[in-house]
């Protein structure tokens, strides 16, 4: 399994990495539109759409992302994304409805259209204002990812949410929020790789409110990787697909990115 997972892992740094570092704007949106058509399958599929159904499915979210890139302006999709992760992300997981039944299922197949189109926008909008700006965006999501595993692994006694995610603890997601807290404010002292969001952020709305803003991302990270917690486990499954061998699927890599990235640009102004 771990050499799998190393293999598949080096094979998607040999194709994003290149691209997101050296290829044109055009090109990097094409590869994340790839990303996206692929977690629209599986979110499908989560939701019990049928094998039919889910690429049916993808290919109406590629249409969706393919007609939105004639809006004047992104930021009405950031919005309408912001509010769904605001408003239903915590209800879900708080409430816990059947998600793959009746209405709620209807109004998740619409809801995540909306969403993977302005996780596309959002990228495709960080990348244009520069690489070291759209890596700063992501790195927010992985140093929370990784600050939280090692910490959690350390002191973790305390469960997050044991009935959605048994492995997750209140003390990993504070080590979490901890390395985004010094990796980011060490950034924006250093004025290291700028124009990155963090100093983005801090010549727009100060040092502290930066920081307060970088605090809320990395709260909705956790949200976003619970939802799709949530999914799998009322649909019975481990990972999203098995496309990403030794990792699952395509979501289980960008399910916290998917409220970051919109409300980050919607935090930007």
């Amino acid at each position: 399994m771990l050499k799998t997972r190393v293999i598949t892992a080096l094979v998607l740094l040999a194709v994003f990495l290149p691209i997101t570092l050296f290829a044109p704007v055009a090109a990097f949106g094409a590869l994340i539109g790839v990303v996206v058509v692929f977690a629209a399958w599986e979110w499908a599929r989560l939701l019990k759409a049928g094998v039919a159904g889910s690429i049916v499915y993808a290919v109406i979210a590629a249409a969706v992302v393919a007609l939105s890139t004639r809006l004047p302006a992104p930021r009405p999709l950031f919005q309408a994304a912001g509010v769904f992760w605001i408003i239903a992300g915590p209800y879900v997981l708080l409430r816990k409805p059947v998600l793959a039944a009746g209405a709620w299922r209807a109004f998740l197949l619409a809801a995540g259209l909306v969403v993977f189109a302005a996780c596309w926008h959002a990228l495709v909008a960080a990348r244009m204002a520069g690489v070291a700006f759209v890596l700063s965006l992501l790195l927010v999501v992985w140093l929370a990812d990784i600050g939280a595993y090692f910490a959690g692994k350390a002191f973790g006694k305390h469960k997050l949410a044991p009935s959605i995610s048994p492995g997750k603890t209140w003390e990993g997601a504070v080590g979490g929020w901890a390395a985004v807290m010094v990796v980011s404010g060490a950034a924006i002292a250093l004025h290291a790789f700028e124009p990155t969001l963090y100093s983005a952020l801090a010549a727009q709305i100060g040092l502290g409110r930066a920081l307060f803003v970088l605090t809320v991302l990395v709260a909705f990270s956790v949200i976003g990787d619970l939802f799709e917690s949530m999914m799998k486990r009322q649909a019975g499954v481990k990972d999203s697909s098995g496309l990403l061998p030794g990792h699952g699927g395509v979501l289980d890599r960008i399910d916290a990115l998917l409220p970051v990235l919109p409300l980050a640009m919607l935090l930007l102004g």
